[in-house]
């Protein structure tokens, strides 16, 4: 069965707690069996690779139910059920959620001050707090964060295409410099070999510091549907051959086909290839043509502080 989302959780952990004084990763384990997860479920980690994904419901789940005044904090990573959460077992609720803890006064003062903002008269519900949402505050964080840098990506996509050709080359090559390949390398425009005469190569950068490598680098701005050919990725290998060069880098604003890259894969020299969606992905990873505007920490108990 698919991960549970953390509302489906909240019953659960709360009669794990009432069987006593329980450590957090033991309730994680039992729960883990009494929902019979694949090893793979209970190994997937979220974005950070730090916690699995169940781990982190689990702990919101146990974390609601505390603002609620259901569960206690006894040492560190064990809690308890509380004498109001024995009343809400013994009342035999078919499932516990958002709504269903918006009964208690500690839970409506929780919600309240998380929504409240500075200057605003009255309280928004905060992040994640949706009565119907399946997902923890830092799921739904996460996933606007994908929403925005998507479309981040689609805008960068649009400016790229309204360019010239001579700028999608510069592009390409600042991009690399800023990944760290270029060597002593500052000013682009001595990386770029561009123009009539150059044999299909678009720039020449150092792979690294000391220039042992190089990389020759083709880069085909192609309007959206334009798609480049395996044809082009075997004239491309010409060119290198021509140079005596050992790799390239195929960089494209649209897409290769199938053939194209069973074409790159099958060559003997090193071709990598990439689309506009991975050139955009690794423009937003390094800042090349954005910024940051705005940074959110998301910051948990230093447990060993309390220690």
């Amino acid at each position: 069965m698919p991960i549970p989302d953390f509302q489906t959780l909240m019953l659960p952990v709360l009669r794990v707690a009432a069987t006593g004084e329980v450590r957090i990763s033991d309730a994680v384990e039992k729960l883990a069996d009494e929902f019979q997860l694949s090893p793979e479920d209970r190994s997937h980690l979220l974005p950070s690779g730090r916690q699995t994904t169940f781990s982190n419901r689990v702990h919101w789940a146990k974390s609601y139910l505390g603002k609620a005044g259901l569960i206690e904090l006894t040492r560190r990573a064990h809690f308890r059920i509380t004498d109001e959460g024995r009343t809400v077992l013994a009342s035999k609720p078919d499932r516990i959620d958002i709504r269903f803890l918006d009964q208690f006064p500690g839970f409506q003062e929780f919600r309240n001050a998380a929504g409240q903002k500075d200057g605003e008269a009255e309280p928004t519900a905060p992040l994640g707090m949706s009565a119907t949402a399946s997902l923890t505050p830092d799921e739904v964080m996460r996933n606007a964060h994908r929403q925005l840098d998507a479309a981040l990506a689609d805008e960068l996509m649009q400016r790229i295409r309204s360019g010239t050709p001579a700028f999608f080359e510069s592009l390409v090559v600042r991009l690399l410099v800023t990944m760290g390949y270029g060597g002593s390398v500052t000013d682009v425009s001595k990386a770029l070999v561009g123009g009539p005469g150059d044999g299909g190569i678009d720039g020449v950068i150092d792979q690294d510091a000391l220039g042992l490598d190089r990389i020759y680098v083709q880069a085909k701005r192609y309007a959206d549907g334009n798609t480049v050919s395996a044809s082009a990725i075997r004239d491309f290998f010409g060119s290198l051959d021509r140079f005596k060069a050992s790799k390239g880098l195929f960089v494209t604003a649209s897409a290769f086909t199938t053939s194209a890259r069973e074409t790159a894969a099958q060559l003997s020299k090193r071709i990598v290839l990439i689309d506009g969606d991975q050139l955009t992905r690794l423009m937003i990873r390094h800042g090349v043509g954005c910024r940051v505007e705005e940074v959110l920490e998301i910051k948990k108990v230093d447990e060993e502080f309390f220690e």
